[in-house]
């Protein structure tokens, strides 16, 4: 019989303590392992979601908020900001492109966001349809039709509101001319349509009486957000600095507040990771105890083992081997229990509407992590290991 089924046969004679070796074990790798999933996802997607755009502009407010709200669509907008906003910082040479979003209402539970072409040229989104043409046209994100079973030829009315805060519908239905291939970005998660409809729709409720009222509503016109893309990288020294000085509105950069971002969130996830490694290292003093208890208990069969002709090293090695078998084992069932763990989180995001994460994915990271646990278990044998080694073969037998 080899050391591993040695090993493995005197952990099955102690269920308790072998159980609540891998137990804790388990907790501690398995909490690591969601923590790196689920941030390095969410990184990756909020990057994405991000990739191309330089500065994003609209009414006074938090930054953050408005970072939020103008790219990733999860929180509430800022306010609005006038049409001649998009025209005024269009004619700045510091600005390549401006991509303006006009945000406010919702379809069960997702957004509906008034955007030019342009918006899905920034996401490289292919459409299984037609783009909208015409007022009250709209296409919808791969998610959005997925989850509401929608597709072209599909009628639906907007709610005020956004997300889940949706409130009364409005009176005129949106037609679904297209559907987008999935992307992996916020635009998935998006119901698209025309500014013009979005205007249309909330202006309906004010039909103007005469010339004068219609003109005057169109200058009243708004839109939310500007996407703005830098016409060279010296822009970003100056121009959020003049917008944010000189006129009525804000600039957010997408990188400053999106790191802000991660290091408020990374200071939960750094918690987690601490309280993982106590259970980590509670599971080693475990494993230690378990050990070492069972060295007293088999002290005097070690000792025959000795007679028999095993060497000290033998001995040695199979408390050793006892002690990796154990941490080789919780670190497997952590390993598991995180992606599990993480395949639940990303249910409730994507229940909730939210950008999601997967459990299938695998980061080389997650190797380190159970070599690591199974090194804590290999050092945690090695006291009892050497007592083993020491064993008074005469003096053992002699006291029976």
């Amino acid at each position: 019989m080899n050391l591993a089924s040695l090993s493995a046969s005197y952990l099955r004679a102690r269920p308790l303590q072998t159980g609540l070796s891998l137990l804790l074990l388990a907790l501690g790798v398995g909490t690591i392992v969601m923590l790196l999933l689920a941030v390095t996802q969410l990184e990756d997607r909020m990057g994405r979601d991000a990739r191309g755009i330089d500065l994003v502009v609209g009414a006074k407010g938090s930054p953050m908020q408005l970072i939020l709200a103008g790219i990733y669509h999860l929180d509430a907008p800022t306010g609005n900001i006038p049409l001649a906003s998009v025209a005024q910082l269009e004619k700045n040479r510091m600005v390549k492109r401006v991509i303006p979003l006009a945000l406010g209402d919702g379809w069960r539970g997702f957004r509906i966001v008034g955007a030019p072409r342009s918006y899905l040229e920034l996401y490289g989104a292919r459409i299984q349809g037609e783009f909208y043409s015409r007022p009250l046209q709209a296409v919808l994100g791969a998610e959005v039709a997925q989850r509401t079973g929608a597709g072209v030829g599909t009628t639906f009315k907007g709610a005020h509101g956004i997300g889940n805060e949706g409130g009364d519908e409005h009176d005129m239905p949106y037609t679904v001319v297209g559907v987008l291939a999935r992307t992996g970005t916020v635009i998935d998660r998006l119901v698209l349509t025309s500014i013009e409809s979005v205007w249309h729709v909330h202006e309906a409720a004010h039909e103007p009486a005469d010339e004068a009222d219609r003109k005057a509503l169109e200058e009243d016109r708004e839109v939310t957000v500007l996407l703005v893309q830098y016409a060279s990288p010296l822009a970003a020294a100056s121009l959020p600095r003049a917008i944010n000085a000189t006129s009525a509105l804000q600039a957010a950069s997408p990188a400053l507040e999106t790191a802000r971002l991660f290091r408020i969130v990374g200071a939960g996830a750094e918690a987690m990771r601490a309280f993982a490694v106590v259970l980590v290292l509670a599971a080693a003093l475990s494993v230690f105890v378990a050990l070492y208890t069972a060295l007293e208990q088999r002290r005097y069969e070690l000792a025959v083992m000795r007679v028999l002709g095993a060497s000290p090293g033998r001995l040695f090695g199979l408390l050793v081997a006892e002690g990796a078998v154990l941490a080789a084992a919780g670190s497997l069932l952590g390993v598991a229990l995180g992606h599990a763990l993480t395949s639940a989180l990303g249910a409730w995001l994507e229940q909730a509407q939210q950008p999601t994460v997967t459990g299938l994915a695998f980061l080389p990271e997650e190797l380190a992590v159970a070599a690591l646990a199974v090194l804590v278990g290999i050092v945690a044998a090695f006291i009892p290991a050497w007592r083993a080694y020491r064993t008074d073969v005469s003096r053992t037998l002699a006291s029976g």
